[in-house]
């Protein structure tokens, strides 16, 4: 976190507060951290093909997860496919880097 943060000329808690959805980064800031992981805005907001197919893909199978014994919701669901992959994709783009 703190490298993407340093990279995004902001404070670690700043970009944390992204990250964990307790804060919403600004028009500029998705702008910044789209074009810092060779992204569109739109994907990062969940716009994109990919996650259209995401969400059929979910409301079409009979997925279930949980966590704490509790059954997540469909959008739950997504969200968590969706971060898992954006932190997958951090992770190459950190591996490519170094």
């Amino acid at each position: 976190m703190q490298e993407t943060a340093d990279r995004l000329e902001i404070a670690k808690s700043t970009y944390a507060g992204y990250e964990y959805g307790y804060r919403e980064p600004s028009l500029q800031a998705l702008s910044d951290i789209a074009d810092l992981f060779e992204t569109s805005v739109d994907h990062i907001l969940g716009r994109s093909e990919q996650s259209l197919e995401l969400t059929k893909l979910v409301e079409e199978e009979s997925m279930a997860l949980t966590l704490d014994g509790v059954s997540l919701s469909k959008e739950e669901m997504i969200d968590f496919i969706a971060f898992t992959r954006i932190k997958r994709e951090i992770s190459t783009f950190s591996k490519k880097e170094a």
